[in-house]
């Protein structure tokens, strides 16, 4: 007898190592012991994979009877010190096994820190015969997932939309599920308002973008909820909104300006710089109150204008006063936002015909920016070479209508002397009579 039971252990060993486990085929078993002896653990689940201390799950261990005769099992246990189980009524009874059926037993436990792998003993006994034992495997882990800000710009923008990358990385050796982030807004527009990834898995790391757009110095915090089998996990992630001026933005900057005279109104030419490390798109120019935009240059589109580059403008208006004339620029970044800039123009020096020459330098002439980051440097001639746009009032002499006076008399006086050359015998003839 004990030779077959040993036979019959034997064969148990093999169905094991074979991963038999569903429906298995059947031992022929000539007595009680020997069935009993057929009986196997063919497996478990733990639940969650990998235990927080003091957190509660499910371990499902399956027993499996490969005999060909019914198995009476019963006192199924699981003993650790550092394992607490919390349902051993369920176990009260007997179960029949069937030949080839396998029970589950599920059992709701909690686990004690340190953090660790621990190897609870699994015992259940048959009706006739030794009790069966198996050990387990179960480890308890108190590290967190981690989540932090993977990108962001240096400084955020008011009315600007920004892309903030929420990183969470999943360090523990189990997976986590239900994994969703919610951002609390404070002083800020945020898209989308939730962002569902599910699971996560043991090991791996993801970036999940978010539209940021702050109407204010303010915050946004990040919850981060997650699920560990079925015990819920949460922690926050605090995002400051450090409102300032973007280093990477477009900056118009209109330099060469050249005013002239037309009709009713004045008619301005100049270039306008991106002076900013990104792109400008779709940038329109145009002249802002009081001064009044006249056809056929009410606006001029310049379109995109990229960095380090430049354009050149007109635009048409009407003024009472040239010492304040505003110039607003308007243009897109990459993402669609919109931004603007007015800069103010000093056009008296121009318009009065106060510089010296009518190259263009570069050189300031007492315009300012209203921009952030925005300049201005006014062009040091007038509209009309050597004077003012009217021709008057030069600051170099001969400028403007006034050059042609000199020329026009000495031009006068040698027609008048020719003429008088040409009829000195006639006027001589004349005085004569007299």
């Amino acid at each position: 007898m004990k030779i077959t039971t040993g036979l019959f252990g034997i064969l148990v060993l093999i169905l094991i190592s074979a991963g038999v486990q569903a429906a298995p085929s059947v031992v022929s078993a000539t007595s009680a012991q020997d069935a009993a002896a057929l009986v196997y653990i063919s497996g478990y689940d733990l639940n969650p994979q990998v235990f927080y201390p003091y957190e509660s799950g499910t371990i499902t261990v399956h027993v499996t009877n490969a005999a060909n005769a019914s198995v009476g099992v019963s006192q199924p246990d699981l003993i650790d010190p550092k394992l607490h189980v919390l349902n051993h009524d369920a176990f009260s009874t007997m179960t029949n096994l069937g030949p080839g059926a396998t029970v589950d037993y599920s059992f709701l436990v909690s686990m004690d820190p340190p953090d660790g792998t621990y190897f609870p003993l699994f015992t259940v006994s048959p009706k006739v015969g030794n009790a069966i034992h198996s050990t387990l495997k179960v480890k308890v882990d108190s590290t967190d997932i981690r989540a932090s800000i993977a990108k962001k710009p240096d400084v955020f923008s008011i009315s600007k939309t920004d892309t903030v990358n929420v990183s969470l990385v999943n360090p523990r050796d189990g997976d986590v599920t239900d994994v969703m982030i919610v951002p609390e807004v404070d002083g800020a527009n945020v898209s989308p308002s939730e962002s569902y990834i599910g699971t996560l898995a043991a090991g791996t790391a993801i970036q999940v973008p978010f539209q940021v757009t702050p109407d204010r110095q303010g915050s946004v915090t990040f919850h981060v909820t997650f699920s560990n089998g079925d015990n819920k996990h949460t922690l926050d992630l605090a995002l400051p909104l450090a409102v300032g001026v973007d280093k990477t933005a477009a900056v118009p900057v209109i330099n060469n300006i050249a005013l002239s005279a037309q009709g009713a109104g004045y008619h301005l030419t100049g270039d306008v710089t991106n002076a900013g490390v990104t792109d400008a798109k779709s940038m329109v120019l145009t002249v802002d109150s009081p001064a009044r935009p006249m056809e056929p240059y009410t606006e001029y589109a310049i379109g995109s204008l990229a960095s380090d580059d430049f354009s050149s403008f007109e635009l048409d208006f009407a003024a009472a006063d040239l010492s304040a004339v505003p110039v607003e620029v308007r243009w897109k970044d990459a993402n669609g936002n919109s931004f603007s800039q007015v800069s103010m123009l000093d056009l008296r020096s121009i318009a009065s015909g106060t510089a010296s020459t009518g190259s263009r330098s570069g050189s300031s002439s007492g315009g300012s920016n209203a921009a952030a980051g925005g300049s201005f440097a006014g062009r040091t001639g007038g509209g009309a070479p050597g004077g003012g746009i009217f021709g008057f009032g030069g600051s170099r002499s001969g400028g403007g209508l006034s050059a042609f006076y000199l020329p026009i008399g000495l031009g006068i006086i040698i027609i008048i002397a020719v003429v008088l050359w040409m009829k000195r015998k006639w006027i001589a003839a004349k005085l004569k009579k007299r």
